[in-house]
């Protein structure tokens, strides 16, 4: 099983490399297109800032070879926002798989604290990425930029200042916007998910 993570500027990726190793996957950290390309699975991370990422991705032709991918692909949270068509972060054309907008949280009042950090409980689970994980089980977030509940695309609901996507799906795209490989448990049961799939 090759598990390739596209390697950019959006920093922290070295979490997902250590939490594939916790579920036995060694996998390839690289901006090579031919070593996505063929990979079986691949993982599009990331935390940062939408447009300088995508920046660095055009810049290296990694937007188009992700577009181009057929395998499954899994984002998570900068990575899931960077798969949507646009991101009010920099006012930035994205990647495109989904045509969703990213947007920015408008917090009603003082205990909505942006960016939203820490555990929040994912609803309405819909796709087999959360096999063996429970309605209300808590992952977990750091971010600032959401993206919209959509019923053809949103797999799990998370709630903060609204209700919005934990999770979204198409075709052989995954994107999540909390942080399995900072969730334990449950998020190690959704990378083996991924990796199954």
């Amino acid at each position: 099983m090759k598990v390739a993570i596209v390697k950019y500027n959006a920093g922290n990726i070295y979490s997902v490399v250590n939490a594939l190793r916790r579920i036995g996957i060694e996998p390839i950290l690289t901006d090579n297109a031919e070593q996505i390309r063929n990979a079986d699975k691949v993982i599009f991370p990331g935390q940062g800032e939408a447009k300088s990422a995508m920046e660095y991705l055009r810049a290296r032709g990694l937007d188009s070879v992700i577009r181009s991918l057929k395998q499954p692909v899994l984002g998570i949270c900068v990575g899931q926002q960077l798969l949507c068509r646009h991101s009010e972060e920099g006012d930035t054309d994205c990647i495109g798989i989904f045509p969703m907008e990213v947007k920015r949280f408008c917090p009603t009042c003082h205990e909505e604290k942006i960016p939203q950090m820490g555990w929040n409980s994912i609803t309405d689970l819909k796709s087999l990425l959360f096999d063996n994980v429970m309605e209300n089980d808590y992952v977990y977030f750091v971010h600032s930029y959401y993206v919209p509940l959509h019923k053809d695309y949103t797999i799990a609901t998370v709630d903060f200042t609204l209700p919005y996507s934990a999770a979204i799906h198409t075709e052989n795209f995954y994107a999540t916007q909390f942080h399995p490989e900072k969730s334990g448990d449950v998020g190690s049961r959704i990378l083996e998910n991924f990796i199954k799939l």
